[in-house]
């Protein structure tokens, strides 16, 4: 029985992978994706400056470059070096706030749509409570609150973004617990977590795995805006942070492109890879949109 599930498991993941493949949308943003993580990774590495090298009065906010190919920022900075180290910090952000985010919602749906009744509504209250409170001025409130440190924002970011996941999953669960296999399950005594944990789950996983990459996106923004309102870590380099520093310096305002522009264009295309793959894989695991 075992083998026969994990045949089964691996034939689906196979078509998956078919069906992603043949997916322009899913490969683009999977190609521009796969880019910017190895950037984060082996960017700093291999770009000889550091976000700690400061400069002389004269090599200020310098135009590109031969030896500073980006140019520099108003501390005398590579704005290269500053944009691959900063890769690592908006990345690590968006992935870390997004499993938070999925983690909570996933919960709080699952529990809400199996149990029903007064747990249903008392978790449903809890979350429209989320939905209904403007989530740019909570995240402000919260990060004032609790300091401005990367780990701060990313409890942040992921406490104040799962409400619409826990909704899509309430729903997707109030519909697979009617079906006739959890109801045999559950007339030959399984548990409840048993229940939710082996097919409850695994029935709604499809849906939360599409959500949890534009969740991602969210998360990449969400880290942006707070730190470009100066509510970001100092300490550490971000794309949110340059664009807070380039404002700050009036880089738009003297024409140093090269300090701000980079910066915005990189969490544009990460931003856009998540969309193109969330969209993608919600068109690949649900048959309806694909033939529309």
């Amino acid at each position: 029985m075992s083998s026969a599930k994990s045949m089964m498991r691996k034939r689906k993941l196979k078509e998956f992978a078919g069906s992603l493949r043949r997916n322009k949308m899913a490969m683009t943003g999977t190609i521009i994706l796969t880019i910017f993580i190895l950037v984060a990774i082996f960017g700093p590495i291999v770009v000889p400056f550091s976000t700690l090298d400061f400069g002389d009065a004269e090599d200020m906010m310098q135009p590109p470059s031969s030896e500073h190919l980006l140019g520099t920022d108003d501390m005398g900075r590579d704005v290269l070096a500053n944009l691959m180290s900063g890769a690592r910090i908006s990345l690590l952000c968006g992935f870390l706030a997004t499993i938070i985010s999925m983690v909570i919602g996933t919960i709080i749906g699952i529990a809400s749509g199996y149990f029903g009744k007064a747990i249903d509504n008392v978790l449903m209250r809890f979350t429209d409570f989320f939905l209904v409170i403007p989530w740019l001025p909570l995240m402000m409130v919260l990060a004032a609150i609790l300091g401005t440190s990367i780990w701060n924002i990313i409890f942040v970011i992921g406490i104040t973004s799962w409400a619409g996941t826990a909704r899509v999953v309430r729903a997707q669960t109030l519909s697979v617990k009617e079906r006739q296999f959890v109801e045999r399950t559950v007339s030959i005594g399984a548990g409840n977590i048993h229940i939710m944990i082996r097919h409850v789950l695994p029935n709604v996983f499809p849906l939360i795995f599409a959500n949890t990459v534009l969740i991602a996106a969210v998360a990449i923004t969400s880290e942006t805006t707070l730190s470009f309102l100066g509510l970001g870590d100092t300490t550490r380099a971000s794309w949110g942070m340059m664009l807070h520093y380039a404002f700050e310096s009036g880089a738009a305002s003297s024409g140093a492109w090269w300090y701000y522009l980079p910066p915005g264009l990189c969490v544009v295309l990460v931003v856009l890879s998540f969309a193109l793959m969330g969209y993608a894989f919600d068109e690949i695991m649900n048959p309806k949109l694909k033939e529309r």
